[in-house]
């Protein structure tokens, strides 16, 4: 009987020990509760909580972009030539750039130097740039005008012309050299494909019967000043 009423007593000591520490209890209680319930929520695994829906996400696309060829292709650099060298033959000239077609203009200009054929293609542009000289081996002609392009029949396929702008250097390479007669009246194709130049001489001095006439394809370009 004794241990009975031990035992009862320190049921009611545990008892209003408890009760003393009830509000720890439930905190600490709540706190783990909450934190479970956040845990299953975030997890879907609370009851009667359905799946998200996927279907129900719409994706915005981002906006397409269109490139056009025109934004793509690169920009030409079209210019004048004002001279040309050929190291092959040691030829350095300047060349005029005439705006007519005039006979008696182009011969004027003519005695100035090369020139390059007003509705010929410029440095930079898809064509065929056209420039003309005068030739001359008579030993008592002593104006080097005449001797503008003194050798040009000399030049083999793959020699290099280079032609100059005020800042640019524009490399060509020899393609072919041909003589051709006047009386066939062949003229000088001006569209070509690609970036075409070619020079062109009469075979004597004072004389139309033939003429020489060197044709090169376009290699590189580059600035003057690298």
């Amino acid at each position: 009987m004794t241990w009975a009423i031990g035992f009862t007593a320190r049921l009611i000591q545990a008892g209003k020990q408890a009760y003393a520490r009830k509000w720890s209890f439930l905190c600490v209680f709540a706190l783990i509760f909450l934190g479970t319930v956040a845990i299953l929520a975030r997890l879907n695994l609370l009851p009667g909580v359905p799946p998200p829906d996927n279907s129900a996400i719409t994706f915005v696309e981002e906006p397409s972009v269109t490139v056009s060829a025109a934004m793509l292709a690169p920009t030409l650099k079209v210019e004048s030539p004002t001279s040309i060298a050929i190291p092959a033959i040691k030829l350095a000239v300047n060349i005029e750039n005439p705006d007519t077609t005039n006979i008696s203009t182009l011969d004027g200009l003519l005695l100035k130097g090369a020139v390059r054929y007003p509705t010929s293609a410029m440095l930079g542009e898809v064509g065929n740039v056209v420039i003309f000289g005068h030739s001359s081996y008579l030993p008592i002609v002593g104006d080097q005008a005449y001797k503008t392009f003194d050798g040009i029949q000399k030049l083999v396929a793959g020699d290099a012309i280079t032609v100059y702008s005020s800042d640019e250097a524009y490399t060509y390479q020899v393609r072919s050299v041909t003589k051709e007669n006047i009386a066939n009246n062949s003229g000088i194709d001006l569209t070509v494909p690609g970036q075409v130049l070619t020079l062109v001489t009469c075979n004597s001095f004072a004389t139309k019967s033939d003429r020489f006439v060197v044709t090169a394809d376009f290699v590189e370009s580059h600035s003057i000043s690298s």
